[in-house]
Protein backbone atom coordinates (compact mmCIF):
# COMPACT_ATOMS: atom_id res chain seq x y z
CA UNK A 1 0.00 0.00 0.00
CA UNK A 2 1.85 3.00 -1.07
CA UNK A 3 1.36 6.89 0.35
CA UNK A 4 -1.53 7.62 -1.79
CA UNK A 5 -3.74 4.64 -1.35
CA UNK A 6 -2.99 5.38 2.49
CA UNK A 7 -4.33 8.77 2.21
CA UNK A 8 -6.85 8.01 -0.17
CA UNK A 9 -8.08 5.20 3.02
CA UNK A 10 -7.86 7.88 5.63
CA UNK A 11 -10.74 9.87 3.48
CA UNK A 12 -12.76 7.10 3.07
CA UNK A 13 -12.88 6.19 6.54
CA UNK A 14 -16.04 7.30 8.42
CA UNK A 15 -14.85 10.31 11.22
CA UNK A 16 -14.31 9.01 14.86
CA UNK A 17 -17.36 9.48 17.32
CA UNK A 18 -16.38 11.00 20.11
CA UNK A 19 -16.04 8.79 22.70
CA UNK A 20 -16.45 9.33 27.02
CA UNK A 21 -12.16 9.58 27.75
CA UNK A 22 -10.86 8.98 31.17
CA UNK A 23 -8.93 11.95 32.48
CA UNK A 24 -5.92 12.51 32.54
CA UNK A 25 -4.70 10.56 29.50
CA UNK A 26 -1.02 8.93 30.80
CA UNK A 27 1.62 8.79 28.94
CA UNK A 28 4.24 6.43 30.28
CA UNK A 29 7.88 7.21 29.66
CA UNK A 30 10.14 3.86 29.60
CA UNK A 31 13.79 5.60 29.53
CA UNK A 32 16.49 4.47 31.83
CA UNK A 33 17.32 7.28 33.74
CA UNK A 34 20.65 5.76 35.32
CA UNK A 35 22.84 2.85 34.29
CA UNK A 36 25.02 2.64 30.98
CA UNK A 37 22.57 3.79 28.91
CA UNK A 38 21.42 6.81 31.00
CA UNK A 39 23.70 9.15 29.26
CA UNK A 40 21.64 8.73 25.97
CA UNK A 41 18.12 8.03 27.61
CA UNK A 42 17.33 10.92 30.29
CA UNK A 43 17.42 12.93 27.66
CA UNK A 44 14.52 11.23 26.18
CA UNK A 45 12.94 11.59 29.07
CA UNK A 46 12.63 15.43 28.99
CA UNK A 47 11.53 15.25 25.72
CA UNK A 48 8.52 13.31 26.35
CA UNK A 49 7.88 15.59 29.76
CA UNK A 50 8.53 18.74 27.52
CA UNK A 51 6.34 17.51 24.37
CA UNK A 52 3.41 16.79 26.91
CA UNK A 53 3.82 20.34 28.57
CA UNK A 54 3.16 21.88 24.88
CA UNK A 55 0.19 19.64 24.29
CA UNK A 56 -1.09 21.06 27.15
CA UNK A 57 -0.27 24.39 26.23
CA UNK A 58 -3.07 23.61 23.17
CA UNK A 59 -5.49 22.46 25.28
CA UNK A 60 -4.46 19.36 26.09
CA UNK A 61 -6.34 15.61 24.18
CA UNK A 62 -9.79 15.52 24.16
CA UNK A 63 -10.89 17.83 26.41
CA UNK A 64 -8.35 15.86 29.05
CA UNK A 65 -5.17 17.26 30.28
CA UNK A 66 -2.02 14.88 29.44
CA UNK A 67 0.04 13.50 32.15
CA UNK A 68 3.60 11.75 31.84
CA UNK A 69 3.95 8.91 33.57
CA UNK A 70 7.80 8.39 34.29
CA UNK A 71 9.80 4.83 35.11
CA UNK A 72 13.20 4.27 35.65
CA UNK A 73 14.12 0.67 34.27
CA UNK A 74 17.77 1.39 35.23
CA UNK A 75 19.40 0.21 32.01
CA UNK A 76 18.53 -3.37 33.22
CA UNK A 77 17.05 -5.11 30.07
CA UNK A 78 14.31 -7.58 32.16
CA UNK A 79 13.56 -4.14 34.33
CA UNK A 80 11.69 -2.87 31.13
CA UNK A 81 9.69 -5.65 30.66
CA UNK A 82 8.24 -5.28 34.20
CA UNK A 83 8.11 -1.41 34.05
CA UNK A 84 5.90 -1.76 31.17
CA UNK A 85 3.67 -3.81 32.70
CA UNK A 86 3.55 -1.17 35.55
CA UNK A 87 2.79 0.97 33.38
CA UNK A 88 -0.17 -0.38 31.92
CA UNK A 89 -1.59 -2.25 34.86
CA UNK A 90 -0.70 0.13 37.45
CA UNK A 91 -0.63 3.13 36.42
CA UNK A 92 -2.98 2.18 33.28
CA UNK A 93 -0.83 4.77 30.82
CA UNK A 94 -2.78 5.28 27.42
CA UNK A 95 0.75 5.00 25.44
CA UNK A 96 4.03 4.62 26.11
CA UNK A 97 7.39 6.36 24.63
CA UNK A 98 10.80 4.33 25.55
CA UNK A 99 13.60 1.77 25.04
CA UNK A 100 16.55 2.89 23.35
CA UNK A 101 18.46 -0.46 23.01
CA UNK A 102 16.88 -3.18 21.26
CA UNK A 103 17.36 -5.49 23.62
CA UNK A 104 15.53 -3.53 26.31
CA UNK A 105 12.87 -3.04 23.47
CA UNK A 106 12.32 -6.82 22.64
CA UNK A 107 12.20 -7.06 26.81
CA UNK A 108 9.41 -4.60 26.69
CA UNK A 109 7.51 -6.73 23.75
CA UNK A 110 5.98 -9.66 25.23
CA UNK A 111 4.46 -7.49 27.68
CA UNK A 112 3.47 -5.26 24.95
CA UNK A 113 1.38 -7.79 23.21
CA UNK A 114 0.32 -10.05 25.87
CA UNK A 115 -1.71 -6.35 27.44
CA UNK A 116 -2.35 -4.63 23.96
CA UNK A 117 -0.22 -1.94 24.77
CA UNK A 118 0.72 0.69 22.44
CA UNK A 119 5.18 1.92 22.37
CA UNK A 120 6.46 4.44 20.13
CA UNK A 121 10.53 3.35 19.58
CA UNK A 122 12.46 6.35 18.74
CA UNK A 123 15.58 4.81 17.84
CA UNK A 124 18.02 3.22 14.74
CA UNK A 125 17.56 -0.70 15.17
CA UNK A 126 17.87 -3.46 12.99
CA UNK A 127 14.89 -4.00 11.71
CA UNK A 128 13.77 -8.04 11.28
CA UNK A 129 10.85 -6.82 13.90
CA UNK A 130 7.21 -5.78 13.28
CA UNK A 131 4.83 -6.11 16.00
CA UNK A 132 1.00 -4.75 15.93
CA UNK A 133 1.93 -2.89 19.03
CA UNK A 134 5.28 -1.19 18.31
CA UNK A 135 6.03 1.92 15.83
CA UNK A 136 9.30 2.48 15.43
CA UNK A 137 9.97 6.13 14.49
CA UNK A 138 13.70 5.15 14.60
CA UNK A 139 15.79 4.57 12.19
CA UNK A 140 15.40 1.08 9.83
CA UNK A 141 18.91 -0.54 8.26
CA UNK A 142 18.18 0.80 4.77
CA UNK A 143 17.31 4.58 6.22
CA UNK A 144 20.97 4.67 8.30
CA UNK A 145 23.33 1.55 7.90
CA UNK A 146 23.36 0.83 4.27
CA UNK A 147 23.39 4.33 3.26
CA UNK A 148 26.30 5.13 5.53
CA UNK A 149 28.16 1.85 3.99
CA UNK A 150 27.44 3.62 0.30
CA UNK A 151 28.88 6.70 1.48
CA UNK A 152 32.25 5.20 2.97
CA UNK A 153 32.43 2.96 -0.62
CA UNK A 154 31.32 5.77 -3.00
CA UNK A 155 32.68 8.89 -1.24
CA UNK A 156 35.20 8.23 0.84
CA UNK A 157 36.90 5.11 -0.96
CA UNK A 158 37.55 2.93 1.58
CA UNK A 159 38.20 -0.71 1.41
CA UNK A 160 38.43 -2.49 4.50
CA UNK A 161 35.54 -2.47 6.79
CA UNK A 162 36.07 -2.61 11.36
CA UNK A 163 32.64 -3.37 12.25
CA UNK A 164 32.67 -2.59 16.21
CA UNK A 165 29.71 -2.87 18.23
CA UNK A 166 28.30 -3.61 21.74
CA UNK A 167 26.92 -7.28 22.12
CA UNK A 168 23.49 -7.36 22.05
CA UNK A 169 21.00 -7.59 19.71
CA UNK A 170 21.24 -4.49 17.16
CA UNK A 171 24.70 -5.00 16.67
CA UNK A 172 24.76 -8.12 15.78
CA UNK A 173 21.64 -8.40 13.34
CA UNK A 174 23.07 -4.60 11.67
CA UNK A 175 26.52 -6.22 11.10
CA UNK A 176 24.88 -9.59 9.83
CA UNK A 177 23.22 -7.27 7.15
CA UNK A 178 25.97 -5.24 6.58
CA UNK A 179 28.69 -7.95 6.04
CA UNK A 180 25.82 -9.54 3.38
CA UNK A 181 26.21 -6.04 1.83
CA UNK A 182 29.71 -5.62 1.70
CA UNK A 183 30.33 -8.74 0.04
CA UNK A 184 27.04 -7.96 -2.48
CA UNK A 185 29.85 -4.81 -3.43
CA UNK A 186 33.16 -7.00 -3.80
CA UNK A 187 34.48 -6.60 -0.49
CA UNK A 188 36.14 -10.00 0.26
CA UNK A 189 35.79 -11.86 3.52
CA UNK A 190 39.06 -10.94 5.15
CA UNK A 191 38.68 -7.64 4.23
CA UNK A 192 35.97 -7.05 7.22
CA UNK A 193 36.46 -7.71 10.95
CA UNK A 194 33.81 -7.80 13.56
CA UNK A 195 34.38 -7.02 17.02
CA UNK A 196 31.71 -6.94 19.97
CA UNK A 197 31.99 -5.71 23.61
CA UNK A 198 30.28 -5.76 26.81
CA UNK A 199 28.09 -2.33 27.58
CA UNK A 200 30.11 -0.42 29.32
CA UNK A 201 33.36 -1.01 27.94
CA UNK A 202 36.47 0.96 28.46
CA UNK A 203 40.07 -0.74 27.43
CA UNK A 204 39.71 0.30 23.99
CA UNK A 205 43.95 -0.23 23.62
CA UNK A 206 44.17 -3.31 21.71
CA UNK A 207 40.45 -3.07 19.62
CA UNK A 208 41.82 0.31 18.04
CA UNK A 209 45.76 -1.11 17.52
CA UNK A 210 43.10 -4.18 15.90
CA UNK A 211 41.96 -1.32 13.32
CA UNK A 212 45.11 0.39 12.96
CA UNK A 213 47.12 -2.50 12.04
CA UNK A 214 44.32 -3.02 8.77
CA UNK A 215 45.41 -0.17 7.26
CA UNK A 216 49.00 -1.53 7.40
CA UNK A 217 49.08 -2.24 3.60
CA UNK A 218 48.06 1.08 2.41
CA UNK A 219 44.56 0.43 1.80
CA UNK A 220 41.73 2.82 3.31
CA UNK A 221 39.92 1.14 6.56
CA UNK A 222 36.74 2.83 8.47
CA UNK A 223 34.88 1.95 10.97
CA UNK A 224 31.52 1.16 11.36
CA UNK A 225 30.09 1.74 14.85
CA UNK A 226 27.62 0.37 16.80
CA UNK A 227 28.80 0.78 20.06
CA UNK A 228 26.24 2.13 22.14
CA UNK A 229 25.93 4.04 25.75
CA UNK A 230 28.97 5.06 27.33
CA UNK A 231 31.44 2.83 26.03
CA UNK A 232 31.78 5.61 23.60
CA UNK A 233 33.29 7.63 25.72
CA UNK A 234 36.42 5.57 26.17
CA UNK A 235 36.70 4.31 22.33
CA UNK A 236 36.54 8.13 21.20
CA UNK A 237 39.38 8.44 23.66
CA UNK A 238 41.87 5.83 22.87
CA UNK A 239 41.42 7.02 18.97
CA UNK A 240 42.55 10.47 20.19
CA UNK A 241 45.40 8.75 22.08
CA UNK A 242 46.16 7.02 18.96
CA UNK A 243 46.04 9.67 17.21
CA UNK A 244 43.98 8.12 14.42
CA UNK A 245 42.16 11.54 12.23
CA UNK A 246 39.59 10.89 10.17
CA UNK A 247 41.97 11.36 7.24
CA UNK A 248 43.62 8.02 8.85
CA UNK A 249 40.42 6.25 9.66
CA UNK A 250 37.23 7.49 9.47
CA UNK A 251 34.49 6.35 12.03
CA UNK A 252 30.92 6.40 11.10
CA UNK A 253 28.26 5.68 14.45
CA UNK A 254 24.98 4.77 14.11
CA UNK A 255 24.74 5.53 18.25
CA UNK A 256 26.43 9.11 18.81
CA UNK A 257 24.71 12.12 18.40
CA UNK A 258 24.86 15.50 19.91
CA UNK A 259 24.06 14.38 23.56
CA UNK A 260 27.17 11.63 23.64
CA UNK A 261 29.57 14.37 21.95
CA UNK A 262 28.87 16.53 24.73
CA UNK A 263 30.93 15.14 27.15
CA UNK A 264 33.74 14.59 25.22
CA UNK A 265 36.70 16.96 23.57
CA UNK A 266 35.96 17.16 20.51
CA UNK A 267 38.82 18.29 19.03
CA UNK A 268 40.47 15.05 17.96
CA UNK A 269 36.97 13.93 16.62
CA UNK A 270 36.59 16.43 13.80
CA UNK A 271 35.54 15.01 10.41
CA UNK A 272 34.64 11.19 11.91
CA UNK A 273 30.85 10.86 10.91
CA UNK A 274 27.69 9.81 12.18
CA UNK A 275 24.33 8.37 10.28
CA UNK A 276 21.28 9.75 11.22
CA UNK A 277 17.92 11.45 10.11
CA UNK A 278 18.41 14.29 11.97
CA UNK A 279 21.42 16.79 13.21
CA UNK A 280 21.11 20.01 15.23
CA UNK A 281 22.29 21.51 12.64
CA UNK A 282 19.53 21.40 10.33
CA UNK A 283 19.10 24.86 8.96
CA UNK A 284 15.13 25.07 8.92
CA UNK A 285 12.91 27.32 10.65
CA UNK A 286 10.98 24.26 12.55
CA UNK A 287 14.44 23.40 13.52
CA UNK A 288 15.32 26.76 14.78
CA UNK A 289 11.76 26.56 16.82
CA UNK A 290 12.34 23.31 18.20
CA UNK A 291 15.91 23.50 19.20
CA UNK A 292 14.87 27.52 21.12
CA UNK A 293 12.03 25.67 22.66
CA UNK A 294 14.54 23.01 23.98
CA UNK A 295 17.27 25.63 25.03
CA UNK A 296 14.43 27.74 27.02
CA UNK A 297 13.01 24.76 29.04
CA UNK A 298 16.66 22.93 29.90
CA UNK A 299 19.69 25.57 29.12
CA UNK A 300 21.74 26.92 26.54
CA UNK A 301 24.60 23.62 27.16
CA UNK A 302 21.61 21.38 26.86
CA UNK A 303 21.70 19.89 22.42
CA UNK A 304 19.00 18.31 20.53
CA UNK A 305 19.46 14.84 18.69
CA UNK A 306 18.23 12.41 16.08
CA UNK A 307 15.92 10.40 19.18
CA UNK A 308 14.47 13.58 20.16
CA UNK A 309 13.10 14.44 16.78
CA UNK A 310 11.56 10.75 16.57
CA UNK A 311 9.84 11.31 19.69
CA UNK A 312 8.86 14.99 18.53
CA UNK A 313 7.30 13.54 15.26
CA UNK A 314 6.08 10.03 16.85
CA UNK A 315 3.87 11.96 19.96
CA UNK A 316 2.43 14.73 17.67
CA UNK A 317 1.59 11.81 15.02
CA UNK A 318 -0.12 9.68 17.92
CA UNK A 319 -1.60 13.19 19.57
CA UNK A 320 -3.16 13.85 15.94
CA UNK A 321 -4.49 10.09 15.54
CA UNK A 322 -6.11 9.99 19.16
CA UNK A 323 -7.67 13.26 17.92
CA UNK A 324 -8.81 11.64 14.75
CA UNK A 325 -10.27 8.27 16.87
CA UNK A 326 -11.93 10.14 19.74
CA UNK A 327 -10.70 8.13 21.69
CA UNK A 328 -6.98 6.86 23.37
CA UNK A 329 -8.10 3.24 22.67
CA UNK A 330 -4.91 1.54 21.46
CA UNK A 331 -7.10 -0.32 18.41
CA UNK A 332 -8.87 2.62 17.61
CA UNK A 333 -5.27 4.62 17.45
CA UNK A 334 -3.56 2.07 15.56
CA UNK A 335 -5.73 2.41 12.70
CA UNK A 336 -5.59 6.00 12.57
CA UNK A 337 -1.70 6.39 12.97
CA UNK A 338 -1.36 4.93 9.58
CA UNK A 339 -1.02 7.36 6.89
CA UNK A 340 -0.69 10.07 9.57
CA UNK A 341 1.83 13.11 7.91
CA UNK A 342 3.53 15.02 10.29
CA UNK A 343 6.60 18.06 9.23
CA UNK A 344 9.86 16.91 10.26
CA UNK A 345 13.05 18.96 11.78
CA UNK A 346 14.94 18.78 8.36
CA UNK A 347 12.55 20.31 5.89
CA UNK A 348 10.29 17.96 4.96
CA UNK A 349 7.15 15.48 5.93
CA UNK A 350 7.34 12.49 7.82
CA UNK A 351 4.65 9.56 6.65
CA UNK A 352 3.40 6.40 9.04
CA UNK A 353 3.46 3.65 6.50
CA UNK A 354 1.63 0.30 6.82
CA UNK A 355 4.89 -1.25 8.22
CA UNK A 356 4.68 1.03 11.41
CA UNK A 357 8.18 2.54 10.07
CA UNK A 358 8.28 6.46 9.22
CA UNK A 359 9.81 7.54 5.60
CA UNK A 360 12.76 9.45 6.68
CA UNK A 361 15.84 11.65 5.22
CA UNK A 362 19.32 9.90 5.66
CA UNK A 363 21.70 12.40 6.81
CA UNK A 364 25.52 12.18 7.19
CA UNK A 365 27.30 14.48 9.37
CA UNK A 366 30.86 15.61 10.42
CA UNK A 367 31.94 15.87 14.19
CA UNK A 368 32.99 19.73 14.20
CA UNK A 369 34.88 21.19 16.82
CA UNK A 370 31.84 22.61 19.33
CA UNK A 371 30.18 18.96 19.53
CA UNK A 372 27.57 19.66 16.68
CA UNK A 373 27.65 17.88 12.89
CA UNK A 374 28.36 19.45 9.79
CA UNK A 375 25.64 17.78 6.88
CA UNK A 376 27.69 15.97 4.40
CA UNK A 377 25.02 14.41 2.82
CA UNK A 378 21.33 14.48 2.89
CA UNK A 379 18.59 12.25 0.81
CA UNK A 380 14.87 12.65 0.32
CA UNK A 381 12.70 10.82 2.59
CA UNK A 382 13.19 6.80 2.18
CA UNK A 383 10.74 4.42 2.96
CA UNK A 384 11.75 2.57 6.33
CA UNK A 385 11.81 -1.16 5.47
CA UNK A 386 11.06 -3.49 8.47
CA UNK A 387 12.86 -6.94 7.01
CA UNK A 388 16.35 -5.96 4.42
CA UNK A 389 16.74 -7.05 1.35
CA UNK A 390 19.72 -8.04 1.48
CA UNK A 391 19.21 -11.49 3.97
CA UNK A 392 17.66 -13.98 2.16
CA UNK A 393 14.88 -15.42 4.75
CA UNK A 394 13.85 -11.40 5.25
CA UNK A 395 13.80 -10.74 1.49
CA UNK A 396 10.68 -12.59 0.68
CA UNK A 397 8.84 -10.86 3.84
CA UNK A 398 6.75 -7.49 4.17
CA UNK A 399 4.88 -6.17 7.01
CA UNK A 400 1.47 -4.21 6.34
CA UNK A 401 -0.53 -4.27 9.28
CA UNK A 402 -3.64 -2.10 8.06
CA UNK A 403 -3.98 -4.39 4.50
CA UNK A 404 -2.50 -7.92 5.65
CA UNK A 405 -3.33 -7.89 9.18
CA UNK A 406 0.38 -8.91 9.47
CA UNK A 407 4.26 -7.93 10.32
CA UNK A 408 6.17 -11.24 8.64
CA UNK A 409 3.85 -11.75 5.04
CA UNK A 410 5.79 -14.31 2.91
CA UNK A 411 5.59 -12.41 -0.46
CA UNK A 412 6.73 -16.26 -2.06
CA UNK A 413 3.89 -18.34 -0.23
CA UNK A 414 1.49 -15.17 0.36
CA UNK A 415 0.99 -16.38 4.11
CA UNK A 416 1.23 -15.34 7.46
CA UNK A 417 4.32 -16.19 9.39
CA UNK A 418 3.77 -16.64 12.94
CA UNK A 419 7.52 -16.96 14.50
CA UNK A 420 9.52 -13.76 14.89
CA UNK A 421 13.30 -13.79 13.85
CA UNK A 422 15.39 -12.24 16.29
CA UNK A 423 18.88 -13.21 14.83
Amino acid sequence: MNRTSLLALALLLPAAPALAQDCPIKVGVLHSLSGTMAISETTLKDTVEMLVDQQNDKGGLLGCDVEAVVVDPASDWPLFAEKARELITVEEVDVIFGSWTSVSRKSALPVLEELNGLMFYPVQYEGEESSKNVFYTGAAPNQQAIPAVDYFLEELGVERFALLGTDYVYPRTTNNILEAYLKSKGIAEEDIFVNYTPFGHSDWATIVGDVVEMSEDGRQVGVISTINGDANIGFYKELAAAEISADDIPVVAFSVGEEELSGLDTTNLVGHLAAWNYFQSADTDANAEFVAAWKSRMGEDRVTNDPMEAHYIGFNMWANAVEAAGTTDVDAVRTAMYGQEFPNLTGGTAVMLPNHHLAKPVLIGEITEDGQFDIVSQTSEVEGDAWTDHLPESAKLMSDWPGKGCGMWNTETESCVQIQSNY
